[in-house]
């Protein structure tokens, strides 16, 4: 019915005589359509993450994202490369070298079956065509803050050389500790950076997760102003429940992107919220509409 009385009233407008001009002003105070297409500006390069569309079979996801306008997917593995290549998708964040989130960097007990998977992976990444590729600090487990940051560099300084010789970006995420990874050690914005500096490489960023670092510290503008230096990639989600990343949550979220866009920055910023309305395809669309500055 609203499509219906959008369509007549832009019909009485050309017939009462209004200039054509002014239509693409009027468009831009209706309400937003799933089926909207516009060009994208792009002055962010935009993704979503696998995991928050798994319902989806990822041949649909891909052909899915190409219909929206984008063509990247964060957090694929080797296994599905291929499939990615197939649609002409980039893996704009790479996984699979890691242990797990609580087995991380920061315990010199894993470091050895780390660096054996990471130095396995950066050529695998390099040999794709991509760039970056995740890790985890790993939870205290009651360690300090300045031990587990020795750890955490003595353990990545191990693969650095092999990450800059093949042009491969190892990215480590912050989480929040305070609602869903308790305990986690990467935790805040402050610690990656102090991590990134021991480390000294330009191959090593922070994945700076919108909605993590909202959750366990705030001030978020202010610090990536701050911190950018040091941050690779972002992430989204709407605060609290990580869903839709509309009004329905606390974060303006354009605001947060202009932020980003005037650093300089020229990575990716991928959705990683748990959509919850019925049209779920719709709240992607919506939310890189949103992004999209």
């Amino acid at each position: 019915m609203a499509h219906y009385h959008r369509r007549e009233l832009i019909k009485q407008l050309v017939a009462g005589g209004f200039a054509m001009g002014a239509l693409p002003s009027l468009a831009a105070t209706l309400p937003f359509s799933p089926k909207n297409e516009t060009k994208l500006k792009n002055n962010i390069k935009h993704s979503v993450c696998r995991w928050t569309y798994g319902f989806m079979p990822l041949e649909q996801l891909c052909t899915t994202i190409k219909e929206i306008g984008f063509s990247a997917i964060d957090l694929v593995g080797p296994g599905d490369w291929a499939t990615l290549k197939k649609h002409g998708i980039h893996s704009s964040m790479c996984n699979g070298a890691e242990i797990s989130l609580t087995e991380g960097w920061n315990d010199p007990q894993y470091h050895g079956r780390l660096v054996d998977n990471y130095l396995k992976h950066i050529d695998l990444v390099a040999d794709a065509g991509y760039q970056n590729l995740i890790c985890f600090s790993g939870n205290r487990k009651g360690m300090d803050d300045a031990t587990g940051l020795k750890y955490s560099s003595d353990g990545l300084k191990k693969i650095m050389s092999k990450a800059e010789k093949r042009g491969v970006t190892i990215i480590m995420e912050l989480l929040n500790s305070k609602v869903d990874h308790k305990d986690y050690m990467c935790d805040h914005t402050a610690w990656g950076v102090e991590l990134a500096k021991s480390i000294g490489s330009p191959n090593f960023k922070l994945l700076y997760d919108i909605y993590h670092m909202q959750i366990d510290e705030g001030d978020v503008i202010r610090t990536i102003q701050q911190s950018h230096p040091y941050i690779g990639h972002y992430h989204t989600g709407g605060v609290p429940g990580r869903h839709e990343i509309d009004e329905s949550q606390e974060l303006f979220y354009p605001a947060i992107i202009k932020s980003i866009v005037a650093t300089g920055f020229k990575g990716y910023l991928a959705q990683e919220f748990i959509p919850v309305a019925t049209d779920k395809v719709a709240s992607l669309r919506k939310a890189i509409s949103i992004c999209d500055v």
